[in-house]
């Protein structure tokens, strides 16, 4: 990137200036790129000047003028200057910039991949819905910056696994299966009360339809217990069956379905409570166990074990994690939880010092709310009362490219309004179709040259000069920087907002160059542009996992 390579030639600069005596020798702070809002002042800008004032006490503006007297000429630059209180300013050479163009295309579909990762291995673990009822919109959102931070890091050069940890356990369970047996009851003719804490939405019922009719009738002449086992067994193979077809509707995959059952069947429950009590780390009281943790101590969240002997999703979540650091060796873990579970981040990085993982190798993103509207119409979403809004509903009505691009729009700490209308409507005020549309057109140019047989393929991109056409270029160079950034922060959203950015400027770029004309070597020089515009904004569009349309 050129962001790497300005940082060697500040770091070269200061180096040398450190040698003549101009700048104390003292270890360099991080040296940080940035690009100016403002054009004029460059391509590229950095605040180092600035940093070293802070620990030498020289004015930093004299700093900046002995740095930047020593920068070595590059291919990439053609010159930089000093503006006050103390930046460098660097700006790229028109000929370095055009020659990006055959770069791009020799890249193709591995354009914008950068290696931070070095292979290690990531887990990102998210969705992992109670196996319930049917994912809501929440779920999706979820399940999108899961998917997208993903193809993300796939991209940065880490090698993911991306899982799903079934919550087939535990008292959500038990009430879900009680609830579907009052439902299997009713459908049977048979008057049944449904409990106080059972899940009252249509979906049960159809559910209890469903088994019905594959032959499954005749369980009430069996002892309840044993009724409740088998539907316990159809009712959550096929809840899970259902999320997984819903997920696959909006793109999403996992390389791990993870039973929560299996942390009790193999014993991995049990090895970790023995392991935190052979630490100290557990104590009993109220006829509970306890996890005990510094500041932690105490605190009535903190139950790993309730005195009727169930575990909470607090102990099994440890159980969980020893797995995944001290078990499948993962080097990062990335778990996507619920706004719901915030107070939980605490407790989780308390523990892993408990197990022996360091805290920072596990990061936790909160998602936050989704409201739902049509215009200024609010659409309520709940899961239990029967009102349910589903997320394969939201789906059919704007399809999987709207849901995904919309659910990244934020980053996932804010809130967001989700606009049922806007997401349908076909003009550019809907992102998706404006930028959707920005690939079809590029597609169209393209399909064009080639019914005219003109093949570009040695077109000499040396005559890429125009502004507009350099400021095409300089957008498609921020793509690697972009999956830097949001693998850096966890943010896939900043996509969205360059997807945008990228198919404002081509759209710029069309309106004022044509492309096809009498000229046949400026013809080809900006097909080839169009071409390496298209793998820019195909690649932006599929690490978002959205198609990339060649007609609209």
């Amino acid at each position: 990137m050129i962001k790497q390579r300005l940082v060697e030639l500040l770091t070269l600069a200061i180096r040398n200036a450190q040698k003549s005596g101009k700048i104390p020798i003292l270890p360099l702070p991080d040296i940080v790129i940035e690009r100016p809002q403002n054009p004029d002042h460059g391509d590229f800008a950095s605040n180092i000047a600035m940093k070293l004032s802070h620990l030498t006490g020289l004015k930093s503006l004299l700093l900046a003028q002995h740095i930047n007297s020593l920068i070595i000429p590059s291919d990439e630059i053609i010159h930089a200057e000093v503006a006050p209180p103390g930046f460098i300013n660097f700006f790229l050479k028109s000929d370095w910039l055009a020659s990006q163009v055959n770069v791009i295309l020799d890249a193709g579909q591995s354009y914008g991949n950068i290696n931070l990762g070095h292979g290690s291995k990531i887990q990102v673990e998210f969705v992992s819905v109670n196996p319930t009822g049917p994912l809501h919109v929440g779920h999706g959102r979820g399940a999108v910056l899961g998917s997208s931070l993903a193809n993300i890091l796939t991209a940065a050069g880490y090698h993911v696994q991306k899982e799903y940890y079934i919550n087939d356990a535990g008292n959500q369970i038990e009430a879900f299966i009680q609830s579907l047996y009052v439902r299997y009851q009713q459908a049977l003719g048979i008057d049944t009360q449904m409990p106080e804490d059972g899940y009252v939405g249509n979906y049960l019922v159809d559910l209890a339809k469903e088994i019905i009719d594959e032959g499954e009738s005749g369980l009430s002449d069996f002892a309840k217990p044993a009724v409740l086992q088998r539907l316990k067994e159809l009712g959550l193979k096929k809840t899970i069956e259902k999320i997984k077809n819903d997920l696959e509707l909006l793109g999403v995959t996992f390389d791990n379905w993870f039973s929560e059952r299996s942390l009790f069947d193999e014993g991995k429950f049990n090895l970790v409570m023995s392991l935190l009590h052979q630490q100290g780390s557990i104590k009993e009281k109220d006829g509970a166990t306890w996890f005990v943790a510094g500041s932690l101590d105490n605190n009535k969240d903190n139950v790993l074990v309730k005195s009727d002997g169930s575990p909470t999703y607090f102990a099994t979540d440890i159980a969980y994690h020893y797995n995944k650091f001290l078990e499948r060796n993962f080097d990062h873990v990335i778990d996507i939880w619920g706004a719901d579970h915030q107070g939980h981040v605490p407790r989780m990085k308390a523990v892993m010092e408990i197990i022996g993982v360091s805290p920072e190798r596990l990061r936790i993103i909160i998602s936050q709310m989704v409201t739902l509207r049509r215009g200024q119409e609010l659409v309520k979403i709940s899961k239990r009362s029967g009102d349910i809004i589903t997320l394969r509903e939201v789906i059919d009505e704007v399809g999987s490219d709207a849901c995904r691009f919309f659910f990244l729009s934020r980053s996932a700490n804010a809130q967001m309004d989700f606009d049922l209308n806007l997401a349908r409507k076909e003009s550019p005020d809907n992102p998706v179709y404006y930028v959707q549309y920005a690939h079809a057109r590029i597609a169209s140019i393209l399909r064009l040259a080639n019914e005219r047989n003109i093949k570009y393929f040695d077109g000499d991109v040396s005559q890429l000069i125009s502004p507009p056409e350099l400021t095409l270029i300089r957008k498609m160079l921020m793509l690697p920087e972009i999956i830097q950034t949001a693998v850096m922060n966890l943010e896939p959203h900043h996509l969205t907002y360059y997807a945008q950015d990228l198919a404002t400027v081509f759209h710029s770029f069309y309106k004022q160059c044509r492309v096809i004309s009498t000229n046949l070597t400026l013809s080809k020089a900006r097909l080839k542009l169009v071409e390496a515009a298209k793998i820019t904004l195909a690649r932006t569009l599929h690490l978002m996992g959205m198609r990339a349309p060649e007609s609209m």
